[in-house]
């Protein structure tokens, strides 16, 4: 392989001298690779994706998954600057892994989360403890205020709902839950508690309780008008008993006055190539900033 040139005198002619693909990506940027085995593809201004033709086909879920993971991210930032929000709940919380998203794609806001499992909120306590604009209620949402046995697995997928035969065969977890009482609150009911803290709220809804997301979403009433934009985790296939399909779930969120901006594939049965659950992002028109 020819030798390439000290990085203090580098040039874009000299890299291609050497072997290399040089793409420009914005001013001053650059995105370098190896000419016989990659492929650039310019997505657009400042973004150049990079691909190799020895990936085999049987990995392409896998860089999928990655791939819109982080496409949701983007899109939902996006958003959340477009609508001008300056609180997110987050409903559905575990140990705070959609709070800390939020931080790490630059979002200043308040964040308030919500999660049931008291051993799981503990560790959401400690995850939000250093953020000041970070507050943690320990409640699951629902169409009325009581408590409800939770079926408790390790990892994210505890519900209030049981699971089906099919979510059974596919997370082996959801067989033998442990069964703990949790607090139900219906959103509507504390909202003026949780918005306190900011001025002016225009809050974001996101949603992902694991069959839940419709019964949380009933508990704000009219209420929901007062929320700017929202996302929630839509089922195509039923994992947990009684949870709505997409279509269910999304008409009753457009009923309320939001629409779609966008739809991203969560989990997909590799096997037949089907999408199981979709992130669907989507905000009130209405609602703009000025």
């Amino acid at each position: 392989m020819a030798k390439v040139p000290n990085w203090r005198k580098l040039t874009a002619a000299s890299l291609r001298a050497a072997g290399l693909e040089v793409a420009q990506v914005a001013g001053g940027a650059v995105v370098v690779s190896r000419r016989a085995r990659t492929r650039r593809h310019k997505l657009g201004a400042g973004t150049v994706l990079v691909t190799s033709p020895d990936a085999g086909a049987e990995s392409w879920f896998d860089v999928e998954r990655r791939l819109g993971a982080y496409v949701s991210e983007r899109h939902v930032a996006t958003m959340l600057d477009l609508y001008r929000v300056n609180c997110v709940l987050d409903v559905g919380a575990n140990r705070g892994q959609y709070g800390r998203r939020l931080r790490r794609s630059g979002f200043q806001g308040h964040i308030v989360s919500f999660e049931p499992v008291p051993a799981t909120f503990a560790e959401l306590e400690q995850t939000a403890a250093a953020d000041p604009k970070w507050t943690v209620y320990p409640y699951a949402l629902g169409r009325a205020d009581s408590t409800a046995p939770m079926n408790v697995v390790p990892g994210t997928l505890s519900s209030l709902l049981p699971p089906t035969e099919f979510g059974s065969a596919r997370y082996t977890r959801l067989r033998e839950p442990s069964r703990q009482e949790v607090e139900v609150r219906r959103l509507d009911g504390i909202l003026d508690e949780v918005l306190g803290p900011v001025p002016d709220p225009r809050p974001y809804l996101k949603l992902d309780t694991q069959g839940y997301d419709l019964e949380a979403f009933g508990g704000l009433g009219d209420r929901a008008r007062d929320v700017v934009a929202m996302q929630s985790e839509v089922a195509l296939v039923e994992i947990y008993a009684g949870m709505p399909r997409w279509g269910e779930a999304v008409a009753a969120y457009e009923a309320a006055g939001f629409e779609i901006t966008g739809l991203f594939p969560v989990s997909r049965e590799a096997a037949s190539g089907r999408a199981l659950e979709l992130d669907c992002v989507m905000a009130r028109p209405d609602a703009l900033a000025p």
